[in-house]
């Protein structure tokens, strides 16, 4: 068993109401936690016990210096040190960058990936993010990029997304050139909405300030002092991907979000995102994030759907290598030829004499045909 003092300043805030935080953080850890006052006495695995310690002390420096802790706050603790357990949480909630700490004012990371993927976007111009769905990739680009504008850092937010269907054909869509993608750009367009506000993000459309870009009419282009988000990137070809960052201007930012798994391509086809993660993984200057199904932050049941379409995926590519063809080694039907189902040796070449008879007969020379009767 361990003691430990907290400041009184900011404890009901972090203990909870009925000390709901302090339960959570018992389950989360597998610890028992009693609470006298600033006094606190935790027992459990000696691991554990310190990962706690570390936990209460850095959420009461917050709750001290005025961070109001939600519930919300507690769960993203509890992934983040389970993740990664020297982590600050002071840093992690309060960052120095004033571009985060605008940022948070929007939208909150609610994990250690998608605390270093905001950090990515601040110090790269070109950041890769891959993972599953319910990870935050667009949420937290669309608000780095509403944060970018309102510092003034670009002139203009550009969306694009590559006009592939998942999985079944919408034919002709009417409207102008923005109508007809508004349905594919319907997720950039509801992270805005939430974040910045209806009539406001309407009226920054018609002013231009927010840009609607389709891949296929991006070509010849130069976007500077944008940022630019291209969103479902696993549905670009290599062609399209390379023509895309190649159009980043001056004082430009680009930030490329992808699910590996969920490619809407052609059979056979390759996709530009998987692509790009190869050809450019040792270019200076561009940053690479991976999410993983702990990163999801929607509704507890995605992430365990996310996880058992792993475990299948994972079953299925072994089973499928488990039932591969038997391919004899080379000279075996030399050595000896094929076995029958009885399991003796069938020898399957021919005999001797109907060897040489299929022999003399391909030898022998065709008679020509006789005169025509009817030309005599």
């Amino acid at each position: 068993m361990s003691s430990m003092t907290l400041a009184e300043e900011g404890l009901g805030t972090l203990f909870g109401t009925h000390d709901k935080h302090l339960k959570m953080i018992e389950r989360a850890f597998r610890v028992s936690i009693s609470a006298r006052g600033g006094e606190l006495s935790i027992d459990g695995p000696p691991e554990r016990v310190v990962v706690v310690e570390h936990m209460l002390r850095e959420l009461s420096t917050l709750s001290a210096g005025g961070h109001a802790l939600r519930i919300e706050d507690i769960r993203t603790a509890i992934r983040v040190l389970q993740e990664a357990p020297e982590t600050s949480l002071v840093s992690f909630f309060q960052p120095s960058d004033k571009a985060l700490t605008t940022i948070r004012r929007l939208v909150s990371p609610r994990s250690l990936n998608q605390h270093r993927y905001l950090e990515a976007m601040r110090k790269h111009d070109i950041v890769v993010s891959i993972g599953p769905a319910g990870t935050g990739k667009t949420f937290l680009a669309v608000a780095m990029a509403a944060v970018c504008l309102l510092e003034k850092e670009v002139r203009r937010i550009v969306l694009a997304r590559p006009a592939v269907e998942a999985g079944e054909k919408l034919g002709f869509l009417p409207g102008d050139l923005a109508e007809k993608v508004n349905p594919y750009l319907r997720p950039l367009h509801d992270a805005l909405h939430d974040l910045v506000g209806y009539e406001k993000v309407s009226r920054m459309m018609e002013r231009g300030i927010i840009e609607v870009a389709p891949i296929a009419f991006m070509r010849g282009r130069t976007l500077n002092e944008s940022f630019v988000i291209l969103d479902e990137a696993q549905n670009t070809t290599p062609e399209q991907m390379k023509m895309f960052l190649t159009r980043m201007g001056y004082n430009s930012k680009m930030v490329i979000n992808g699910d590996a798994t969920q490619v809407d391509l052609g059979p056979g086809a390759l996709s530009g995102l998987d692509h790009a993660s190869r050809v450019l993984a040792d270019v200076k200057g561009i940053s690479f994030i991976s999410f993983a199904d702990h990163d999801v932050v929607r509704h507890p049941l995605v992430q365990r759907i996310v996880t058992a379409y792993e475990r299948n995926d994972r079953r299925h590519a072994q089973s499928s290598s488990a039932r591969a063809p038997y391919r004899p080694p080379a000279g075996a039907q030399e050595r000896g030829g094929s076995r029958s189902a009885a399991g003796g040796r069938r020898d399957d070449s021919p005999s001797e004499g109907a060897r040489s008879s299929r022999e003399s007969t391909a030898s022998a020379p065709t008679p020509s045909p006789g005169p025509d009767p009817a030309i005599e």
